[in-house]
């Protein structure tokens, strides 16, 4: 794992928390996408399991040198997976397990990794695995650290809220040698109810020349590196995207809102292209696509209050000086976004979504 830069004023304040003992048992990491937040949790992992009690961790310990190698027994790092598919709820916990692992292998070999697929969450095995963690002595340290990675894909499964009330009650009464920190780049995301409980920590986006330095420290290098940069306003997540197959969903975000701002006219093959996927591809790609159509509005309003947009807009989109029209569609595609965790229809949501824009915007 490469090593945190940046976010010197919120590491500022946890060692401050850490060394006076005040540090909250729940904390809410809040920033924009891929500035770092879950990296900054095992930074603060590291400064809680390390031999040396100094404002940052030393980095050469045992318990410094087991996080970053995402190795530590008491370090448990939860991050949106494929729901299993096991019936029985003993295996999905065992699948979920599985799969948790092969992730950490995964991030192990490539320390710097873009989003979750867009059907990935944290379902009920997920939140059951974290009860039955949570409820073990830690293993060699005093405490036991448990992040939850884009907690805001804690879905509600077969239209319950089984999965968010299990972790409400684990949050509402946490053991008493636990920490546990929620990352989210939206927290309204957040059940209210799980959000009350945690107390928010707000990052903000780097410098380009520490995206830069990320970038390198993770070995990526090319002649293209400062301009993926300079388009990932930053974010380090961002600019991989923009080197990686991920920009594909900023793209498809691009061609529906095209459509839509030229009165639908496009409309009609982008939703051919989509009911000829299979269900599942389809709403991953769909879910990813709304993530980008957030962040391609969220640009476009920032233009019309006279900011420099950070990505590419649709010309239409870029002429656009209302920004109340543009955070009101930033509502839409949020409710798109909560519906898309269940089981409704992806088409189905594109076509209402494409109507509710049209009016909006």
């Amino acid at each position: 794992m490469h090593h945190l830069v940046g976010h010197q004023e919120a590491r500022r304040r946890l060692s401050k928390a850490v060394r006076s003992d005040r540090l909250p048992q729940v904390l809410a990491v809040v920033g924009p996408p891929g500035v770092g937040k879950q990296r900054l949790a095992l930074w603060l992992a590291q400064l809680l399991l390390c031999e040396e009690r100094q404002e940052e961790p030393c980095g050469a310990c045992r318990g410094c040198r087991q996080v970053l190698e995402l190795g530590h027994p008491d370090v448990h790092w939860f991050v949106p997976i494929a729901r299993p598919k096991a019936t029985d709820p003993d295996k999905q916990v065992e699948e979920a397990a599985e799969a948790l692992a092969e992730a950490m292998e995964e991030r192990r070999a490539r320390s710097l990794y873009i989003a979750p697929d867009g059907m990935a969450s944290h379902g009920l095995a997920s939140v059951r695995l974290l009860h039955r963690r949570a409820a073990l002595t830690p293993a060699v340290a005093s405490r036991k650290v448990f992040i939850l990675g884009n907690a805001d894909r804690l879905v509600v499964q077969e239209a319950s809220q089984e999965a968010a009330n299990a972790l409400l009650k684990l949050l509402e009464e946490p053991p008493a040698d636990s920490v546990f920190v929620l990352t989210t780049a939206d927290p309204r995301r957040l059940l209210p109810t799980i959000r009350s409980r945690a107390v928010p920590l707000h990052l903000g986006r780097l410098t380009d020349d520490e995206v830069v330095e990320v970038l390198r420290t993770g070995g990526m290098l090319g002649e293209n590196l400062r301009a993926r940069v300079t388009a990932a306003g930053g974010s380090v997540g961002a600019a991989l995207a923009n080197g990686d197959a991920g920009n594909a969903a900023y793209e498809a975000a691009r061609e529906v809102l095209e459509a839509i701002l030229a009165g639908h006219a496009g409309l009609p093959a982008r939703m051919e292209r989509a009911l000829r996927q299979t269900p599942w591809a389809a709403r991953g790609e769909f879910t990813a696509m709304l993530d980008a159509m957030a962040a391609t509005l969220g640009e476009a309003a920032r233009a019309a209050l006279g900011g420099v947009p950070r990505l590419a807009l649709p010309p239409r989109l870029e002429q656009s000086q209302d920004a109340g029209a543009l955070i009101r569609a930033i509502d839409r595609v949020a409710d798109a976004r909560e519906a898309a965790a269940g089981n409704v229809n992806p088409q189905l949501l594109l076509a209402t979504l494409g109507e509710e824009l049209a009016e909006v915007l």
